[in-house]
């Protein structure tokens, strides 16, 4: 009995839109009923993470064979698995628009309509069945149009992300010479905001670190400032120090409030160490800043004149309008004093510097 159902399994996979033999268990066309054991067309998983949002397809890779696919073995205008064996799936970790048609959250039977100039992308609610045997247009969730194009030639079937932004991927299906792409959007923003919050219920909430990393994430985005805002100031009452108190100044500035920016900067500097200064100050330089980031130099000679990073900062200030003796004279003395870890890059700064390079923003 085990083996007519094994036969009858292995004949139902080898008509229609299962891909003939290449998707069989034996070569006589049955398929393992009772045993795990290797396929034909391997078992693949492909993920993209489009900012917070994972979304993972799982398949099994049929092979071309020297086979004419789309049109012949692959009927067109009738709906395929797209892939091999059971349902190729497809989960999105959150809300996403496929298309631009939103489609929610969840895992999903991903089946094809292929065509000769327009291919249909279908989306089941049914994501447990075998193939598309049992595929029910009541169960659809979600069904886009999409156009094929032409690729490099691929023996296994495979699944791909391309055209990757920071909010959207194309998710391709590329086999043979064709490639299927459908394009997934994130709210990355709306999505992130929400993962802040509930993070912040969390051990993210408990230091001033958490919510300034919120605040930084806001300004960054330029988006949500007053947000951003608040959970600055929560940072500052959890423990005041010169990195929630820049952000915040930051913050104030994109909201186009200087007058209090400034006021909120000039107490973050005289909270700050040197070496924050000079991170700073550093940081803005390589942010093509140069003019911000000497000015931080020059508070920061004022306040600490005899430190080894203050001489490089002198040096660099020194080296921007061409005067290199002074640069190589307080390069030198940088070395002198300077942490061991920092002494091969303040080597390379003086060998630049005898021979009247500028060492900016370098």
């Amino acid at each position: 009995m085990r083996n007519v159902s094994r036969i009858f399994l292995g004949m139902m996979m080898a008509v229609g839109c299962l891909a003939g033999r290449v998707d069989a268990q034996f070569k006589n066309g049955a398929q393992a009923t009772e045993l795990n054991l290797p396929t034909i067309s391997q078992r693949a998983v492909v993920t993209q993470r489009i900012g917070l949002t994972d979304i993972t397809i799982i398949y099994h890779e049929p092979m071309v064979g020297g086979r004419e696919l789309w049109g012949k073995v692959i009927p067109y205008g009738k709906v395929w698995r797209a892939g091999a064996n059971e349902n190729t799936t497809i989960t999105f970790a959150d809300d996403v628009t496929v298309e631009g048609k939103p489609l929610a959250a969840g895992t999903y039977g991903l089946h094809m309509i292929p065509n000769a100039d327009q291919w249909t992308i279908i989306f089941s609610k049914n994501s447990t069945s075998w193939g598309s045997f049992s595929y029910d247009d009541k169960e659809d969730a979600l069904r886009v149009d999409v156009k094929p194009q032409p690729a490099e030639f691929r023996e296994a079937l495979t699944y791909t992300f391309d055209d990757i932004k920071p909010e959207s991927a194309a998710a391709t299906m590329r086999w043979e010479k064709l490639a299927v792409p459908f394009h997934v959007s994130v709210d990355v923003k709306a999505i992130t905001e929400r993962s802040i919050r509930n993070q912040l219920r969390n051990t993210g909430g408990f230091s001033w670190s958490g919510y300034d990393e919120a605040a930084m994430w806001c300004l960054d985005g330029n988006c949500s400032l007053e947000q951003g805002l608040k959970w600055e100031d929560t940072s500052i009452q959890n423990e005041e120090r010169f990195e929630n108190l820049l952000t915040k100044s930051q913050i104030l500035e994109a909201m186009g409030k200087k007058q209090e920016a400034d006021a909120i900067k000039a107490k973050a500097f005289d909270k700050a160490t040197g070496v924050q200064l000079h991170v700073y100050g550093r940081g803005l330089q390589i942010q093509k800043k140069q003019e911000e980031g000497f000015a931080v130099f020059k508070i920061n000679v004022q306040k600490h004149p005899n430190e080894w990073y203050t001489h490089g900062e002198i040096s660099r200030m020194a080296a921007a309008k061409g005067d290199f003796p002074t640069a190589l004279k307080e390069m030198k003395l940088a070395l002198a004093s300077a942490p061991d870890q920092a002494k091969t890059q303040i080597q390379g700064l003086i060998a630049r510097l005898e021979k009247n390079q500028d060492i900016n923003p370098i």
